[in-house]
């Protein structure tokens, strides 16, 4: 279920992070620009395929721990590529009434999303950028599916990192959350610039030339995005040892997660 019927050109001679991170998880929803930079950035620091698997179980067991404390609607910004185990999807299985809005400005997502979703009337996808919060939440397949009355949670999953402090990431997730009500979430992951034996400053530097670079953070950076959220136990942790499954394997460097009750 999409927003409009537009149809979108992306452009292939620049790299895409979404649809690098869509290759790096075994997707086909890519191109030769994003595999070479794919490449690249594994040649220079082999942990970044693990490191954002582990964010995408990240993501999966915080949809799980949400649904399970009786939160059943989600905003999801900078959604990116459609991949096995989506937000709806991860949602459904424990609530079948979760509503999912996703959120994205790459073409290619936005089209991919569009056709995943439709005929779902649990689930949208708005074509925006997160930073137009107004129009985000303005949206008929935002503000047409999500009761702002009750509790939802904003997910911002490794895409702040796409924005330098020019422009405000914090600020922007500070519109968000005041939208939310007390008991809400806010669950954020972001690369992390503390890490010592991970190359996060020629991973960054490496993403130049696409579509939009990457800016390390460090811990005390990405905490500060979470505002007056309350994070919930384990905190900020590396998105591996947030919670993780008995016999998980120990967790990769590189990326900082956690999720945070709205009070």
């Amino acid at each position: 279920m999409g927003e409009g019927s537009m149809q979108f050109d992306p452009d292939v001679t620049v790299a895409s992070p979404s649809r690098v991170y869509d290759y790096w998880l075994g997707g086909s929803f890519n191109f030769a620009v994003d595999r070479e930079l794919g490449d690249r950035m594994i040649a220079i620091d082999p942990t970044i395929v693990p490191m954002v698997r582990d964010n995408r179980s990240f993501l999966r067991r915080a949809v799980t721990w949400l649904c399970e404390h009786d939160v059943t609607q989600f905003l999801d910004l900078g959604s990116g590529i459609p991949t096995v185990g989506n937000v709806h999807e991860v949602a459904a299985r424990l609530r079948p009434e979760a509503k999912v809005a996703y959120v994205d400005c790459e073409p290619v997502a936005v089209t991919m999303s569009t056709r995943l979703l439709e005929g779902n009337p649990n689930a949208t996808i708005t074509h925006a950028d997160l930073r137009d919060w107004q129009t985000v939440l303005a949206a008929p397949t935002v503000a047409g599916l999500l009761d702002f009355n009750r509790p939802i949670a904003v997910l911002a999953l490794s895409v702040l990192q796409y924005f330098d402090e020019a422009a405000n990431p914090a600020e922007t997730i500070a519109h968000y959350r005041r939208a939310l009500v007390p008991g809400s979430y806010l669950g954020i992951t972001h690369i992390s610039a503390d890490e010592a034996g991970v190359d996060m400053v020629g991973l960054a530097e490496a993403t130049r030339k696409a579509a939009v670079s990457a800016h390390l953070r460090t811990r005390e950076q990405v905490m500060r995005l979470f505002g007056d959220a309350q994070l919930v136990p384990p905190g900020l942790v590396r998105v591996g040892e947030w919670n993780p499954q008995p016999g998980a394997p120990a967790a990769v460097p590189g990326i900082f997660g956690g999720l945070g009750r709205v009070p």
